[in-house]
């Protein structure tokens, strides 16, 4: 499952200090060999290069 912007995610990474929390996605990359990183935005900052195995989907 891919992302988009403004999709709402939960990080799951636990070598984030924002693992577990709610963020929204502020932009899509796609790297050199065509896979999706993510940038999310939380409420205390923002998490860059992310990858799709990184998140679940926020009810």
């Amino acid at each position: 499952m891919s992302f988009e912007e403004d999709d709402t995610v939960i990080l799951h990474d636990e070598h984030s200090e924002y693992d577990g929390e709610e963020g929204t996605i502020t932009q899509v990359m796609e790297t050199m060999f065509g896979d999706e990183t993510y940038t999310v935005s939380f409420e205390e900052g923002q998490e860059t290069g992310i990858s799709e195995d990184s998140l679940e989907a926020a009810e």
